[in-house]
């Protein structure tokens, strides 16, 4: 299996669009429950099983996709900047390698940007704006020197800030 730390970065503006059957070897797999349906990645039951992309994010960077949850608890979750290969072996405990992005989580009541461990102290959150069903969010997620940024939406001012002196 390619480790992220191996693969050639990105250096340019790189996009995938999900139009093809099957996920590919641009990905790793730590687990089921990923498919693509009608040009989008579908995950369902992944339980800290990531799908990493298989090439490295430069240190400043902008990631842009679309994601959206069809229960009404939310918990739309991505892993940025971890190993690549980390995953839950067990169903116990799963300490990231990265950031954690939650929108929506426990229960659609709170929203975060965690640092290794979205159980910790190192975070930040906010618990006003809800997960729709079937709502389709923009996100923007940019990393500018030591500040991440994540934008919902349209929104102009970020939705979280997470400044990691780290």
């Amino acid at each position: 299996a390619c480790k992220v730390k191996d693969a050639p970065p990105i250096k340019e503006p790189y996009a995938d669009k999900f139009e093809r059957a099957d996920i590919g070897g641009g990905y790793l797999a730590t687990g089921d429950g990923y498919a693509i349906t009608n040009g989008a990645l579908n995950a369902k039951g992944a339980k800290n099983h990531p799908l990493w992309l298989a090439r490295r994010l430069p240190r400043d960077v902008r990631v842009e996709f679309d994601a959206w949850s069809t229960d009404r608890r939310g918990d739309i979750k991505i892993e940025i900047f971890g190993d690549g290969r980390s995953y839950d072996p067990d169903g116990g405990a799963y300490l990231a390698t990265g950031y954690e992005v939650v929108f929506g989580g426990w229960s659609n009541t709170k929203s975060i940007i965690a640092r290794l461990d979205e159980h910790g102290k190192d975070l930040v959150q906010r618990s006003d704006l809800k997960v729709a069903p079937d709502k389709k969010y923009h996100w923007r997620i940019e990393r500018k020197g030591r500040v991440i940024k994540w934008f919902v939406d349209d929104m102009t001012k970020p939705f979280l800030q997470y400044d990691d002196p780290q």
